[in-house]
């Protein structure tokens, strides 16, 4: 059987909870049909609106009462992780049961290693939360945050985004498919963690990007293929220009000399091509897949979408 590791968009979440219990019905069509063809499939999320309303949540209430403490990024991406696993858990389960499927579906709330030397914690440049005055920017340095000038807007929080060196979790997933069970994991890119004595571990200040993550998984589950699913049917050159170009497919080492000359945006199509990479480049016979979810089951039929191979 054919395993993958899905990893959904925010495109497959929306950007509040009401959306949220939309677009996760029409995510969980996407990924039964799947499953009805026999892959076995890990599924993997993001969490950017979530994470963010949560955390401002948990500042608005602080700034009100002093009594409360302003919780840690990790705490809130735990969080997030229940929350949009509880939906997509749901929601798949119905579809599947809907087709005569058996198959249960768990949220897994998962921890993701990160080195506590990542040169990305001497430099947290991830904002996240409310916007802050500069009188309270400085009372919340004074409590060991890292606060930031944001465009003119006012000062917020910003955070390490490291990359991932393990899935603490990857044994529980592996145990979950091998029991023909369908796991929801990773979620936000999982709880960033570092090292500390002994065999312990701690809550880092930081959020780790869900598609390096779920290469990580991947490559720790011996993963057929990678499938990341975004707002794109395929990968292109030269996005949006006239002489925008189409992959369908590309070698790892086309996608360096790709990335080199700059054809993926930053903090939009790079990561996801870079993720794609590391999978790629992690073991012989690997592949990833970039497509859009409506898109997945004829990406992995080799129909559309952009397969990326060492």
């Amino acid at each position: 059987m054919k395993r993958i590791v899905l990893a959904l968009g925010g495109n497959a979440l929306g950007d509040n909870l009401h959306e949220q219990m939309v677009a996760v019905k029409t995510a969980a069509i996407a990924i039964a049909d799947l499953i009805e063809d026999g892959l076995e499939v890990v599924i993997t999320h993001g969490n950017g609106p979530q994470v963010g309303m949560i955390n401002l949540a948990m500042e608005t209430a602080a700034k009100v009462d002093e009594s409360l403490f302003y919780i840690p990024m990790s705490v809130c991406v735990a969080m997030s992780q229940g929350y949009i696993g509880y939906d997509i858990q749901n929601a798949l389960r119905e579809e599947l049961l809907s087709r005569e499927i058996d198959k249960p579906v768990a949220t897994i709330v998962t921890q993701t290693l990160v080195d506590a030397n990542d040169p990305a914690f001497d430099n947290p440049s991830k904002p996240i939360g409310a916007f802050y005055d500069e009188t309270e920017a400085e009372a919340m340095t004074k409590r060991g945050y890292n606060m930031k000038e944001d465009a003119g807007r006012g000062w917020r929080r910003v955070v390490a985004s490291p990359k991932p060196i393990g899935i603490v979790e990857s044994c529980t997933v592996r145990a979950l498919l091998e029991a023909g069970q369908i796991p929801v994991t990773v979620g936000g890119g999982g709880i960033p963690v570092r090292k500390k004595g002994g065999k312990g571990l701690k809550g880092a200040s930081a959020v780790v990007d869900k598609d390096f993550a779920s290469a990580k998984l991947a490559e720790e589950l011996e993963a057929d293929m990678l499938v990341i699913l975004t707002a794109v049917e395929k990968v292109a050159l030269n996005y949006g220009k006239s002489d925008q170009k189409l992959l369908t497919e590309m070698s790892s080492e086309e996608a360096e000399c790709y990335i080199k000359e700059g054809h993926f945006a930053p903090g939009s199509m790079l990561p996801k091509v870079e993720a794609a990479l590391s999978f790629v480049k992690s073991g012989p016979g690997r592949k990833a897949l970039i497509t859009m979810l409506e898109k997945a089951r004829d990406g992995l039929a080799g129909k559309t979408g952009t397969v990326i191979y060492g």
